[in-house]
């Protein structure tokens, strides 16, 4: 498993050939400060750099806020999807999240399945959501 931080505060890390690429941004215009509420989305890009077909079952979260409130999130497929992503091949998806902070972290893991039925967990390397003046 490899793993690099970007200049853009996303990540990007390697497990078991699957490579997933994230790029947060801040969206101001879909946030109001005053009231402590910060829209972020970030790009996920899922990679099989494998030699087997692989379908994406599950995403788990850790989302922490700049006052060390900590939520985790747990669900089935991605954007109400379940991708198979074949050797070589990619699936890209966008997707929210909401802070009451002006910055925290993300980071998770994926549950991806084999044909022959094995299942493995993909690391999503810690991120970072940086609101205003950050």
């Amino acid at each position: 498993m490899s793993q690099t931080a970007h200049a853009c505060k996303g990540s990007e890390c390697e497990t078991h050939g699957i490579r997933v690429m994230v790029e947060p941004r801040y969206l101001p215009s879909h946030s109001d400060p005053a009231t402590g509420r910060y829209l972020f989305n970030y790009r996920i890009e899922i990679v099989n750099n494998g030699t087997d077909r692989v379908r994406l079952r599950s995403r788990r979260w850790v989302i922490v806020d700049a006052d060390g409130e900590r939520h985790e999130v747990q669900g089935m497929g991605v954007v109400g999807h379940n991708p198979v992503i074949g050797p070589g091949e990619k699936f890209e998806y966008s997707s929210f999240a909401p802070l009451q902070t002006q910055w925290g972290t993300m980071e998770g893991a994926y549950v991806m399945q084999r044909d022959d039925g094995s299942s493995f967990e993909v690391v999503i390397s810690r991120f970072y959501l940086v609101g205003p003046h950050q």
